[in-house]
């Protein structure tokens, strides 16, 4: 299963960091155009307890993105993540783990699972999986640089 992984590192203490990503999720992501959970755009992130992480719309609209498999304060999160778009059998897979480095913590998300999505699907924009992944781990890049934002 091929993935994409990124890291960067925050000024903060492992659980800090951790509280901010899952806690905080809603205060610090950003959407992007090219990669909508829903057709009509991200909303506003949250996890719902240590079971789901999902998104709420304007409208009121509340769409599971996907189900927490790991919750280890400090450590890693883990969940399935789906987009409106995918088929109940189309489930990808993040996991972020959070590592002490000094006074700072690296967070690396793994995002697996972009190669069970058809090249076609409007998910994919017709990339091949490689410039998919490229465009993917930009955004996963911003969206750490904005977690990261939220320690200055």
């Amino acid at each position: 299963m091929s993935a994409v992984i990124v890291a960067l590192r925050v000024k903060a203490s492992p659980e800090e960091a951790f509280d901010v990503f899952t806690q905080e999720i809603g205060a610090w992501w950003r959407p992007n155009g090219l990669f909508q959970i829903t057709p009509r755009g991200d909303g506003v992130l949250s996890f719902e307890g240590r079971e789901r992480l999902i998104t709420t719309l304007p409208s009121g609209t509340v769409f599971e993105i996907g189900k927490v498999t790991a919750w280890e304060p400090g450590v890693r999160v883990a969940f399935t993540w789906r987009q409106a778009t995918f088929t109940p059998e189309q489930v990808t897979h993040v996991e972020v783990r959070f590592e002490p480095v000094g006074e700072e913590t690296r967070v690396t998300v793994e995002h697996r699972g972009w190669d069970t999505v058809p090249q076609e699907h409007v998910a994919r924009h017709g990339f091949p999986l490689a410039a998919f992944q490229m465009r993917q781990g930009e955004h996963w890049r911003a969206l750490l640089a904005a977690l990261a934002a939220q320690f200055v």
